[in-house]
């Protein structure tokens, strides 16, 4: 053990966390840089007069990469945290009164479905059985590969299989193809808004995300998301890692294409081998000298990114009626809302959003008789953002919230904290403030995605949701993990 190479991982979000659990394990020294002063990434909590919020993702699908990852170790979910599956899975408000419930039994889904379009029931069982076939492929044959070159996907059975993926066709059209209610093509919809772009330029091959939300079903980690944070931090230290909070890289230095010397605001390190999973463009254009980077400024300037986020975190001292633990509120245009996120990048006119109240089923997130809320409005990257504008939005939130509810909150306020792009970019060093990463198009999928490998080091990967596989947790756990296996791959030629 004392003989094995060291590894420095920057960055402690899912996807650096997974890389030095994985590497860890296999005897090498890991120590991870943080700039933050908590693990986690986007996934940290914050804390205020007995509120308690996950200051990032709240949406926990696809368990299986969860016992896959946690099954590496030998370990399982319920080792670590109790995972609760939510019935309904989430709520959608489409105006006051008119509001629909996705419950997890199937025959439910299928009933609702039929009661709002005759006959779609049997649309729905085609296209969850396509979409679980997307699933098994994709994450089975696909996701798990480094994306180096294009020569990792001629195989005359994954490019059938391809061919069956409906890469080419585009997930708006692909939907439309079973549905004509403009209702259940929202719901079909939405879950690709995780993937940061619009159902007209997200190839059809993820409805795979339906699946995951449909049959696989929506979950919640009592406690909160940062719990498979903390599993992952005590997986990662029972083998050795040692994880150094508050500490910013400021530097790589190179020399002979090698990774000499880690600068940090405390202190040089040095290692065999480093994984960078903090935010891609960062490390590419701030801390690596111009003649050792991937790519340009204006490569990096003409990438589609996922959006960003309006975000505010609200404490009541009154329970909040009317709701579930999962809403969206859909009751404006749609269309309008993505073409002015992605299309004609502006501030939205009017805008849809999304509530999360973990109270509702974790009693501990709040005081006794007090709620837990968070406000969510996707936005346009590299948008002006100042409080004025932000408090702009969350009156119009709040507005529509009690109207479509049909109840005041406002006076009930007793915590409040907004985020959006200026924190992304302070807490996270976030390409134009993005929260999600790179938008999931066909022209930035697989190999087409900024390369895990660093063309001109020898010893330094790229991971996390600039990267392959994309965006959200669990394809961060799994960018963590092809991460891990790359870097050994080249510690054991060397």
């Amino acid at each position: 053990m004392d003989n094995k190479k060291e590894v420095i991982v920057i960055g402690a979000g899912f996807a650096g966390l997974a890389s030095a659990c994985v590497l860890a394990k296999e005897g090498y020294k890991v120590t991870v840089l943080e700039k933050n002063d908590q693990p986690g990434g986007r996934a940290r909590v914050w804390e205020k007069d007995g509120f308690k919020f996950d200051m990032g993702p709240s949406w926990y699908w696809m368990p299986d990469v969860f016992e896959n990852f946690f099954a590496l170790f030998g370990k399982k979910p319920s080792d670590f945290y109790d995972l609760k599956r939510l019935d309904p899975g989430y709520r959608v408000y489409y105006g006051k009164d008119d509001i629909l419930d996705v419950p997890a039994n199937m025959g439910e889904l299928e009933k609702l479905f039929d009661g709002i379009e005759p006959g779609s029931s049997a649309g729905l069982r085609k296209f969850l059985e396509q979409a679980a076939y997307k699933y098994k492929v994709g994450m089975g044959e696909y996701v798990f590969r480094p994306s180096h070159s294009i020569t990792e996907f001629i195989d005359f059975n994954l490019i059938r299989k391809s061919l069956s993926m409906q890469l080419l066709t585009s997930m708006s059209s692909h939907v439309r193809q079973y549905f004509k209610n403009p209702k259940l093509i929202k719901l079909l919809e939405f879950p690709v808004l995780f993937l940061g772009a619009t159902p007209q330029d997200t190839p059809a091959m993820y409805s795979m995300m339906n699946h995951a939300d449909l049959a696989l079903g929506t979950w919640y980690p009592m406690g909160g998301m940062n719990e498979i944070v903390k599993a992952m931090v005590s997986i990662a230290e029972s083998y050795g890692v040692d994880i150094k909070l508050n500490t910013e890289v400021t530097k790589i230095d190179v020399a002979g294409g090698q990774v000499n010397t880690i600068q940090t605001d405390n202190g040089a390190y040095q290692a065999d081998f480093i994984i960078s999973g903090a935010d891609y463009e960062h490390t590419d254009q701030y801390l690596l000298e111009k003649p050792n980077r991937n790519y340009t400024e204006k490569y990096w300037n003409s990438r589609t990114m996922s959006p960003s986020s309006l975000l505010f975190y609200i404490g009541t001292n009154k329970k909040v009626a009317n709701i579930q633990h999962h809403n969206l509120f859909f009751d404006e245009d749609f269309e309008l809302h993505a073409k002015e996120i992605y299309k004609k990048p502006q501030w939205p006119t009017k805008p849809l959003f999304y509530v999360c109240c973990t109270s509702k089923t974790d009693p501990d997130a709040a005081p006794e008789g007090g709620e837990n809320l968070f406000f969510l409005m996707p936005i346009a990257p590299g948008l002006n953002d100042d409080n004025a504008t932000r408090e702009k939005y969350f009156d119009v939130m709040i507005d529509r919230f009690e109207h479509i509810t049909g109840q005041s909150i406002r006076d009930s306020i007793v915590v409040k904290r907004s985020y959006a792009l200026e924190d992304f970019k302070a807490d996270y060093h976030s390409f134009k403030g993005n929260a999600y990463g790179l938008a999931n198009t066909l022209a930035q999928t697989a190999f087409f995605k900024p390369s895990m490998r660093a063309k001109q080091i020898k010893n330094l990967l790229f991971t996390g949701q600039l990267t392959v596989p994309g965006p959200g947790v669990p394809p961060a756990l799994i960018s963590g993990q092809i991460a891990a296996l790359e870097a050994m791959k080249i510690l054991n030629d060397n």
